[in-house]
């Protein structure tokens, strides 16, 4: 299994690009520890890496995520939540505590939070919907990823018309929470949901839009009409 990882990481040293790599790091506030590689490749290499996992359990697999997320790099993340939503189709309950783990543990960024969240909790949720209550309590983490996690977890799901009453719990959470890669989430969260259910979504806007910070009010509002949109920013 070792020489799988090393194989990985001998081809993300080998082929990065300075130039990606002070580019990617324009998109961070925090400190990033990037190779220098394009979604693309990084993506093609999970891809490949993985076919030689066939018929591995999911424990061993899990293991070798932990390892690539505990790297710190962020490709071997990206590398890991590949992996992890690959393996959807044998979720089981017992996962939840799992990517609980890494996400308190490992994630340290938005692009990781979001690729994590958004596909491997987010296939989770949809299987075993009994765990959206936890979301609540990532709600009120000390840890600003955690509390976007809470959100953007359900953004795959919220699109499809799914879970909208935690999406609102969520929401109400979260509303006058200070950071703003939490408000950001939040927002798109409910952006997200306003494709199934835009006059909820507006309606819960205009009834917060007094306590809600400006940065998530502008990212709910945002695939809705002019008009709409005119009157939830108006002060």
């Amino acid at each position: 299994m070792n020489s799988i990882i090393e194989e990985i990481r001998r081809e993300l040293r080998g082929n990065a690009s300075e130039q990606i790599k002070q580019s990617s790091r324009r998109f961070f506030k925090e400190e990033v520890q990037v190779y220098g590689h394009k979604t693309a490749f990084v993506s093609s290499l999970a891809k490949r890496e993985f076919k030689q996992l066939r018929g591995t359990p999911k424990a061993e697999i899990f293991a070798l995520c932990e390892e690539l997320w505990g790297s710190g790099w962020l490709e071997e993340s990206f590398i890991a939540c590949q992996w992890s939503y690959a393996l959807r189709g044998d979720y089981q309950p017992a996962d939840f505590a799992v990517f609980e783990r890494w996400l308190e543990r490992y994630v340290s960024n938005w692009a990781s939070c979001d690729t994590f969240c958004n596909h491997t909790v987010g296939a989770f949720l949809e299987m075993y919907p009994d765990f959206l209550p936890e979301l609540k309590r990532w709600a009120r983490s000390d840890n600003r990823w955690v509390r976007r996690g809470a959100a953007v977890s359900l953004i795959v799901p919220a699109k499809r018309g799914l879970f909208f009453d935690t999406v609102c719990a969520i929401a109400d959470e979260l509303l006058t929470d200070p950071d703003d890669m939490v408000q950001k989430g939040y927002g798109w969260m409910l952006k997200a949901a306003s494709q199934a259910h835009e006059p909820e979504v507006f309606r819960y806007v205009m009834a917060n839009k007094e306590a809600m910070p400006r940065t998530a009010l502008r990212y709910a509002i945002e695939k809705m009409p002019k008009e709409l949109k005119a009157q939830a920013m108006k002060k």
